[in-house]
């Protein structure tokens, strides 16, 4: 639960305060780490009583920081592609959904676009999706590592 709201508050501090516009890959980045806030909060109001219960609030949890793994690949690997084969650019996301169906609009976030390919802010020569990346790697690691030791951490008190 945390995480996710830390990456979120992350991202609006950039949109916000450091004024960068996000593209449609943030978008969808930033939809799996309010997915994983919400996973999170729903397991820790909800306190399952059952093991396997338990196992699948972490198992979805992994879910999302794959899918947002992947979409910080994508967008990494946007980045890193030569100028004259960087994809055109789309119109802002705001128009392709007044203007277009829901999921063709998914599927164009999905593919990136010439906005996602441009690196506005870097730290220490890394850019956003790549610390993005670098967030969710970590964050699925530790729920992969509570996935392996669920039988012990159900066991606490905290969950009787």
């Amino acid at each position: 639960m945390l995480a996710g709201i830390g990456m979120m508050a992350v991202a609006l501090f950039m949109e916000n305060v450091l004024v960068l516009k996000p593209c449609m890959l943030c978008y969808l980045q930033r939809f799996f780490s309010i997915l994983l806030g919400i996973i999170g909060f729903i397991g820790f109001f909800h306190n399952p009583k059952k093991i396997n219960t338990f196992k699948i609030y972490l198992a979805t949890a992994i879910l999302s920081t794959v899918f947002g793994a992947g979409f910080s690949l994508r967008q990494l690997y946007l980045q890193s592609l030569p100028a004259d084969l960087v994809p055109s650019c789309a119109p802002d996301i705001g128009y392709l959904f007044d203007s277009l169906p829901f999921i063709e609009v998914v599927m164009m976030a999905i593919q990136g676009d010439g906005n996602c390919a441009e690196v506005m802010w870097s730290f220490l020569g890394v850019s956003i999706p790549g610390w993005t990346l670098v967030a969710f790697f970590g964050i699925a690691i530790w729920l992969l590592r509570s996935l392996w030791l669920a039988n012990e951490i159900h066991s606490l008190k905290f969950y009787r």
